[in-house]
């Protein structure tokens, strides 16, 4: 299991992305509007880039809900690939049956 302190970091990540979404995707819709002039578009660059860092949702990683793993995570079902299968053998997880053919 991963480092409390890891997925709290992430967790906080994820939070401030969501805090400055709009503002972001506003700035960029501004710098990448080719009508404006150049300095409406460089100041819109130098406001983005004094937004935080983890900010951007580049810098987020998707980790298991239960878990905190960082690798082998489904997006579907928000779980890495260990407690996905013993979850789905378990019957817990919704519309999941093993393959038969």
């Amino acid at each position: 299991m991963a480092k409390t302190a890891v997925i709290n970091r992430e967790r906080k990540r994820r939070a401030t992305v969501k805090k400055y979404a709009a503002k972001r995707a506003e700035l960029v819709a501004v710098i990448d509007n080719a009508k404006l002039s150049d300095e409406e578009r460089y100041s819109a660059r130098l406001k983005l880039q004094a937004l935080p860092r983890n900010s951007s949702p580049v810098r987020l990683r998707n980790r298991c809900s239960l878990t905190g793993r960082p690798r082998g995570v489904y997006r579907r079902f928000g779980l890495g690939r260990n407690k996905l299968r013993e979850l789905a053998l378990n019957g817990e997880v919704p519309g999941v049956i093993k393959a038969s053919w």
